[in-house]
């Protein structure tokens, strides 16, 4: 199979300073979002060999990049925050034609109106931060990602540039333990919350480690055990780990003792839960855990927290806080355009999709601060509700509404001839259209 090979990547200022551009073209281009239409929304159209390239070294740099972006762009908004939570799971991205590199066929988490159960394109592996806001709620901030590629997908590429095969697990500790310095800086304690495919020993380990404590699902037929009793005094010998009697789980939310019922905040509204606590330990946790058992309407449901003293609120919260980041998957694909890039080589996709997460999490940070009624409009819409929580897309219009108006006001400055004028309307024209 033919491989399309990459160009000599150029490291140091000329690759920095294109990106900023190809950020600014991915906030302002309309329609199609392809890499041809960042280039062209800031005006960039004869370098558009060294911006491909830019594209790429965004994906080798990408976790260059994210310290910066939680140095600069996030830190400001988890300032008053007691403790910092990331989320992690994995989405795919829809692709075309059998020459992109690293695309195979992936199970749809999102199967839509069609139904389709398998989609075809790349799966990434993304790590966001969850930053609540005081009148939004809690909204995702993706902060990296690594690209998921299947190991019957491998022989497809050139041996020079095969990546190593490395399953989500891998690739999910990797993530986490780039992301730690980062956060180390902030001076406060990290949650992980992660989906149940991700609550095995070979993530849960690697994040105690870092001194992380993990919320996650818990399966229904997990080996849980008791906590052990505490050896007499004078024993000799290291104390016991878990205990000698297993624990039924479908056996404990079956009886109908020790349920209690409370009023929780949850999906940024209250929520009444009927829910059951107690501790165990577990293998994979590497000793005590804190179970909580939901009774839901389509059956009980097991979480699980790595610190045994932490509070149900606070797990059921951070349960409930990670639907965040499947909302901003959903906002990224349909509002920001990943995926629509039309590149094939691997280092290339990987960094148009590094390209539209940076271009997520900064549209939030630039909208954090201000008042709603500058991010939305909705007096020309008298059947809609006025009172309405923004929405991404409202936030990326409103800032592409004050470049605009900032570009306008500047070619309208006193002075300016009339050829700047003419460039500057045919370049808002050519963005309109």
């Amino acid at each position: 199979m033919p491989v399309v090979r990459p160009a000599r990547l150029r490291a140091g200022p000329p690759v920095r300073a294109r990106l900023a551009p190809l950020f600014l073209g991915a906030l302002l281009v309309r329609g199609r979002r392809t890499v041809t239409a960042w280039i062209r929304a800031p005006g960039l159209s004869e370098q558009f060999r060294p911006c491909y390239t830019a594209v790429a070294a965004a994906g080798k740099k990408a976790d260059t990049v994210a310290a910066f972006l939680v140095l600069w762009v996030v830190k400001p908004l988890v300032r008053g925050a007691e403790r910092l939570t990331l989320a992690i799971d994995d989405t795919t991205t829809g692709r075309c034609g059998p020459r992109v590199q690293g695309a195979g066929l992936h199970h749809n988490p999102a199967p839509g109106p069609a139904g389709a159960p398998f989609v075809y394109g790349h799966v990434f592996v993304v790590l966001g931060l969850l930053a609540s806001h005081p009148a939004w709620g809690v909204i995702a901030l993706p902060l990296s990602s690594r690209l998921h590629v299947r190991r019957k997908d491998l022989p497809g590429f050139h041996p020079r540039h095969r990546p190593e095969f490395r399953t989500k697990l891998a690739l999910a500790v990797e993530l986490l333990r780039r992301a730690k310095p980062w956060l180390g800086l902030l001076d406060r304690p990290i949650w992980f919350v992660a989906d149940g495919a991700y609550a095995k020993a070979d993530v849960l380990n690697p994040a105690k480690a870092l001194g992380m404590t993990i919320v996650s699902r818990l399966r229904k037929d997990a080996a849980l055990y008791t906590v052990p009793v505490p050896p007499p005094e004078g024993r000799r010998g290291r104390p016991r780990i878990y205990g000698e009697r297993r624990i039924d789980l479908a056996r404990r939310a079956g009886q109908r003792r020790g349920w209690s019922a409370c009023l929780f905040d949850l999906y940024g509204g209250r929520e009444a839960e009927r829910y059951k606590t107690f501790t165990a330990t577990w293998r994979p946790a590497g000793g005590a855990i804190r179970l909580v058992l939901v009774d839901e309407p389509t059956g009980w449901v097991a979480y699980f927290c790595t610190d045994p003293a932490a509070a149900v609120a606070d797990i059921l919260g951070t349960r409930a806080d990670r639907f965040s980041l499947e909302i901003t998957f959903r906002d990224c694909n349909q509002n920001v355009g990943a995926g629509q890039q039309r590149v094939r080589f691997i280092h290339a996709s990987v960094g148009a999709f590094q390209v539209c997460l940076r271009t997520f999490t900064m549209t939030e940070a630039w909208a954090w601060g201000r008042d709603e009624g500058d991010l939305v409009d909705r007096s020309d819409s008298p059947w809609g509700s006025l009172v309405r929580r923004p929405s991404h897309a409202d936030k990326r219009r409103a800032w592409r509404r004050e470049l605009l108006s900032d570009e306008i006001h500047a070619a309208l400055r006193p002075g300016v001839a009339e050829p700047e004028i003419q460039a500057a309307v045919d370049r808002l024209l050519s963005l309109a259209a």
